[in-house]
């Protein structure tokens, strides 16, 4: 697979390492739909990638059903499927004010691991009626998980627990879909510059850049994007995980 003939669909794509990833994509020939919650910031992004998009809840079944009938309409195909779409609480499972929130540990699990399968699934469908490169390669799924799945910190029970069934499956998914030449991969991030942390003091960012062993910075959401693009040309990269953190190990 090419990146110039790659007809990718990117969920959280308004924003982050999505935004990357859709930006790099499109940069290097790619056709990309943006699958995003955001209706003002999904379309502009896309528009200037010139691609398209649709407004999407990835935990809901009919919502990407519809959002993959229009990105194939308007590509014609798709052949790969990154998913970038995730939230992260910070809250200790017994803290001041009482026990963990039930509804916020349900809620990461279900965008960051149920939303993530919810649209490799649905995608996948759609992947195995492509005609076969000569290798036999239909797509590529790439999955967003975190070094949190490793090495989660305190206060992160429920991300780390989301992200942890998103590295889990990703072996699963790969052998499932083989016979279909529909490849699975998983990229962990360490901490990287996105909307969220780039709204923290510097001081603060200083002092988690200071903690990545090399090199001492904190990730840029490009690199994601690349690493995205080589895994969709690499073809015999399949289901695996792999770390992008600067050797960082959280504690």
């Amino acid at each position: 697979m090419q990146l110039s003939t790659t007809a990718a669909i990117v969920t959280g794509g308004a924003s982050g390492l999505g935004e990357a990833t859709a930006r790099h994509f499109a940069e290097n020939g790619a056709q990309v739909t943006i699958l995003d919650r955001d209706a003002e910031r999904g379309p502009q992004v896309a528009a200037e990638i010139g691609g398209h998009f649709a407004q999407t809840d990835v935990t809901d079944e009919a919502s990407v059903a519809a959002a993959i009938a229009h990105a194939t309409e308007k590509m014609g195909k798709i052949t790969a499927t990154v998913n970038c779409a995730g939230i992260a609480y910070g809250i200790k499972t017994v803290g001041k004010e009482g026990p963990h929130p039930l509804d916020a540990f349900q809620r990461t699990i279900d965008i960051n691991l149920v939303g993530t399968f919810n649209v490799s699934r649905l995608a996948a469908v759609e992947m195995a009626n492509n005609q076969p490169e000569p290798d036999g390669a239909r797509g590529v799924i790439i999955n967003t998980a975190s070094i949190a799945a490793f090495d989660g910190q305190k206060g992160q029970a429920a991300y780390s627990a989301s992200k942890g069934g998103v590295v889990g499956m990703t072996l699963p998914m790969a052998r499932d879909l083989a016979s279909t030449g529909i490849r699975v991969m998983t990229i962990a991030p360490g901490i990287f510059m996105t909307p969220m942390l780039a709204g923290l003091p510097e001081e603060v960012q200083q002092q988690l850049a200071a903690d990545v062993p090399n090199p001492a910075r904190l990730g840029d959401p490009r690199e994601y994007g690349r690493l995205a693009g080589f895994i969709v040309e690499m073809g015999y990269l399949n289901g695996e995980v792999i770390r992008l953190d600067g050797a960082l190990r959280m504690r």
